[in-house]
């Protein structure tokens, strides 16, 4: 009888896990996965990993400043890590990750977050 709850409990919880490793994840949904621990669930740049980190995460929702960057520039840092765009050496690669689509849905999603267009 405990065997079958468990099972059946795994189950449900099967069912109730995010969809973030599908490649139709919602752009929003992997930023909740990927970015909330260094940008923050405000996406202000106050994630829970802010006190470790010697280089404050970018502020998301500052549309001045992520307005003046180039969305090329936004994928490549997504892509290939700060220092591929002379940026923190703490921000990651996720191109091993993530795929361009769900990196250019990402932008789409940052744009938002900004309100500061493209």
């Amino acid at each position: 009888m405990k065997l079958q709850l468990m099972l059946t409990l795994a189950g449900a919880a099967l069912m109730l896990t995010p969809t973030v490793g599908r490649a139709d994840a919602p752009a929003k949904q992997l930023y909740e996965t990927y970015c909330v621990q260094c940008h923050g669930l405000n996406r202000n740049g106050t994630g829970v990993n802010l006190p470790g980190l010697s280089v404050r995460p970018r502020d998301h929702t500052d549309a001045k400043g992520m307005g003046a960057t180039p969305d090329d520039e936004l994928f490549k840092a997504i892509k290939e890590g700060g220092l591929a765009v002379n940026k923190s050496v703490l921000m990651p690669t996720w191109g091993g990750v993530l795929t361009d689509p769900q990196i250019t849905e990402l932008v789409k999603y940052l744009r938002e977050v900004c309100h500061c267009g493209s």
